[in-house]
């Protein structure tokens, strides 16, 4: 009989990626535990609508065993995708097939709900914010959470995303600000409330730029729509950007100024919208980001590749979650299990981030990225 103990795998931070890391582990009976610094799982607002491509993101599904699922969930009629000119002209609009599953769209809550659910009882420990990694290198590594609690565990996975705690146990390397930030507006109840909005998007996304600034909009389930207006800002915002997002009517009449001679149809997305203006500074890693290996502790997702959102990035985490549990699961060793992991992923990230360096540049431009056949460049 094997009375080898089960290796203790900790997990920090339940969004896509750590969450499909566990539930791919579960599946080859594999004890792991998710540790997230959120409350609960609706303690936020877990943001807009994903496309999970074919060739990463589904992938990752379907070895969770939950791809029927999101299929079911799923809003495939949201790979529409249109672009404008600053007139309010239509350049060019792709409409899905019947049938087409190349990229559906989910929004991120319904994808998280749908992780959380097939985890067995207990595997997220909400409340427990990770402070540090402490330990040798060679093991076993220590996590200390910020109410004073620690826990011992022979791998720790960062999925913890951009400013990941997890991070410095392996690298000193920080996000940048680019230089392009995001203003995101919401529209709730569109086809009564906001019919010509909902007209101008259509089933899926629509987007128009001038190369100075850009507004991209996205139906999301639930009749809501999130329009997120594209400005370069400088890295002292918000003093010299202007008022803060809080004002929000300081803040539209900037914007209607920076727009002026925009077609009013487009400016309906800077006018109309409900509530307040969330500010989402873009950030990326340096390029490329590696790290020396580390039997006990490995990165992924944000965590480990940090990129400009170009449709990239969660597809990128699963898909990495996905084959970091695979190797777990088929090795005898966890190191073992670490260095096929990152033989593949760092390559793979390196090359992604190589590609979409100043790509959030690229949001501004006239040519923007056609999101309808996922070429990013």
């Amino acid at each position: 009989m094997n009375t080898t103990p089960a290796p203790r795998i900790a997990v920090v931070g339940a969004g896509p990626g750590g969450l499909t890391f566990a539930r791919i582990l579960q599946r080859h009976g594999i004890p792991v535990t998710v540790h997230d610094r959120d409350g609960g799982p609706d303690a936020r607002d877990q943001g807009g609508t994903l496309d999970l491509h074919r060739d990463n993101g589904q992938i990752a599904l379907r070895e969770a065993g939950l791809l029927e699922e999101f299929h079911r969930l799923s809003r495939p009629e949201g790979q529409e995708m249109r672009q404008l000119n600053p007139s309010g002209d239509l350049v060019f609009h792709h409409v899905p097939e019947e049938g087409e599953r190349t990229k559906p769209e989910i929004d991120r809550g319904v994808l998280r709900d749908l992780l959380l659910g097939s985890l067995r009882p207990g595997t997220v420990r909400w409340g427990s914010a990770v402070e540090a990694v402490e330990g040798p290198a060679g093991g076993p590594r220590r996590l200390r959470f910020a109410d004073g609690s620690a826990v011992e565990a022979d791998l720790v996975v960062g999925a913890d995303g951009a400013w990941s705690r997890v991070r410095r146990a392996v690298s000193p390397a920080t996000p940048r600000y680019t230089g392009v930030s995001f203003l995101e507006a919401w529209f709730h109840d569109v086809d009564n409330r906001h019919p010509e909005i909902a007209e101008l998007v259509g089933r899926g996304s629509a987007a128009a730029a001038d190369g100075d600034r850009a507004l991209f909009a996205q139906r999301n389930g639930g009749d809501h729509i999130r329009v997120y207006v594209i400005q370069r800002t400088p890295v002292d915002r918000p003093t010299a950007a202007g008022p803060a997002p809080g004002h929000t009517d300081a803040v539209r009449a900037r914007l209607l100024e920076s727009f002026r001679d925009w077609s009013p149809e487009l400016r309906r997305l800077i006018t109309d919208n409900d509530g307040r203006y969330v500010d989402r500074p873009i950030h990326a890693l340096p390029v490329p980001h590696t790290w020396e290996h580390d039997p006990g502790v490995t990165l992924l997702g944000d965590a480990a590749h940090l990129m400009p959102p170009l449709g990239v990035g969660v597809n990128l985490a699963m898909l990495d979650a996905c084959e970091l549990a695979l190797a777990v699961a088929g090795s005898d060793s966890l190191g073992a299990a670490v260095r096929a992991y990152e033989s593949t992923m760092l390559p793979r990230s390196t090359a992604m981030q190589e590609l979409l360096d100043g790509g959030a540049e690229e949001l501004l431009s006239p040519e923007l990225p056609d999101f309808a056949t996922g070429d990013a460049r």
